[in-house]
């Protein structure tokens, strides 16, 4: 019995004694130490940028057409009803300042008048010009019929007065043909002047009428029914009372169908290679984080541009939004993550556990009682997770940080599939067989 129990009791000592040695080796870097198992499952590399939404396909409100045809280049708003307000045709929207269109106005006014009284004078100083003229070609034809009853007098007369007679006659009769030239000049002169008056008197007229007809479009009706949204400035801002309409885009705000919408967004330069049209998104709205909804990338701007408050250059990109949501509203920020690539069966591990010590890419892996430096092949990176192509096992355990005594840890290379050697190479081993 005694025996026994020493036999017992030196096992028991001997197992402690072992267990105490494994912990001694390992057991501190455990209880120190984070240890992660890889997972296996779909992994995806994604851009996530913040979007606007808006609707795709919308009806534009518009300010004057013709302001720019009156020489006006930018038009304040004066009134705005507010955004969201859901109008029928023909409601009111907008009014834009009028001053300078009423100082316009009575600049035509002044000029119209002028015009009206160019054309009466011009019109008096011709009537007057013919009148005189058909008095001369009658006086002058009164002249030559007496100069023709001298010359029927003189028939009994001396050839000389004979002579004189016919000459006055002729004289009198080419002086009644260059007036009659003469009138007839004068009155295609008279039509030319008339005509010139006429013509600008029409087009001050018209000068007045479009003044008049722009003045009445300063006052923004809707063009048909829908929700007011307003457009932006040129520094991203929503017009409001006091901004500015551009005559050459006169846009002061749209109605929006909403049926169909898609997320503004833009990407910076450094992610923009990765875009590609066609590719799936997964969008989130700030409003709602409970819902989610699916898109893909319809359109990627070629040319960058500076955005404010952006250090650096950024490209427009368009996401279509494939759900019809009566929710979603124009100008609701989207967290939109854009699949660049996915992979559906990956191993991963996150990017912490991955060291790299010049051409070497390696983890820490926990081999038994042992720590080694497990050479390790990665594929697709996303923010936080890498995919691991060889060197690792979903059984495998590695650290999630640099373990102790990091530096006295062997390495476990990979094994090298043999390659064929290039042509330099070949041809070197022939020069040095």
């Amino acid at each position: 019995m005694n025996k026994r129990w020493i036999k017992l009791t030196g096992l028991v000592g001997l197992i402690l004694l072992l267990l105490w040695w494994a912990f001694s080796l390992t057991g501190e870097d455990d209880y120190a130490d984070i240890l992660i198992q890889p997972v296996r499952g779909p992994f995806e590399v994604t851009v996530t940028v913040t979007g606007e939404l808006r609707a795709k396909n919308s009806t534009e409100i518009k300010g004057p057409s013709n302001a720019r045809k009156v020489r006006i280049w930018e038009m304040k708003i004066s009134k705005l009803i507010p955004e969201g307000t859901v109008v029928k045709q023909g409601d009111f929207v907008a009014e834009l300042d009028r001053s300078e269109i009423m100082d316009k106005i009575r600049e035509a006014e002044l000029q119209v008048q002028k015009a009206e009284s160019q054309y009466t004078q011009e019109q008096l100083d011709t009537t007057l010009t013919l009148s005189e003229a058909r008095n001369e070609l009658i006086n002058l034809q009164y002249n030559m019929e007496e100069m023709k009853l001298q010359k029927e007098q003189a028939r009994f007369e001396s050839p000389a007065i004979r002579r004189q007679a016919e000459i006055d006659y002729e004289k009198a009769g080419r002086a009644y043909q260059q007036a009659q030239q003469h009138y007839d000049t004068k009155v295609r002169q008279a039509v030319a002047k008339m005509k010139e008056a006429s013509a600008n008197l029409s087009q001050e007229r018209q000068h007045l009428e479009t003044y008049q007809s722009t003045m009445e479009e300063f006052t923004i009706l809707a063009p048909a029914d829908g929700m007011v949204i307003y457009d932006r400035e040129w520094n991203g801002k929503k017009k409001v009372v006091g901004s500015t309409v551009d005559g050459w885009d006169p846009v002061v705000a749209t109605l929006p169908d909403l049926s169909v919408m898609e997320s503004l967004t833009y990407v910076n330069e450094v992610d923009i290679q990765k875009i590609k049209a066609g590719q799936p998104v997964s969008i989130g709205l700030d409003a709602n984080p409970d819902k989610q909804l699916s898109g893909s990338v319809t359109d990627v701007a070629n040319v960058g541009e500076q955005r404010p408050n952006s250090d650096s250059k950024v490209f427009e990109v368009t996401i279509l939004v494939n759900e019809a949501d009566s929710t979603l509203r124009p100008a609701m920020t989207t967290s939109n993550n854009i699949i660049v690539k996915q992979l559906e069966d990956a191993l991963y591990i996150p990017l912490e556990c991955i060291f790299t010590d010049d051409s070497l890419t390696y983890v820490y892996k926990k081999s038994g009682f042992r720590t080694v430096k497990q050479e390790v092949q990665i594929g697709l990176v996303n923010e936080n997770h890498a995919a691991i192509e060889a060197g690792l096992a979903e059984t495998d355990r590695v650290y999630l940080s640099t373990p102790a005594d990091a530096a006295d840890h062997p390495v476990s290379y990979l094994e090298k599939t043999p390659t064929a050697p290039t042509a330099r190479e070949s041809k070197a081993s022939d020069e040095n067989p």
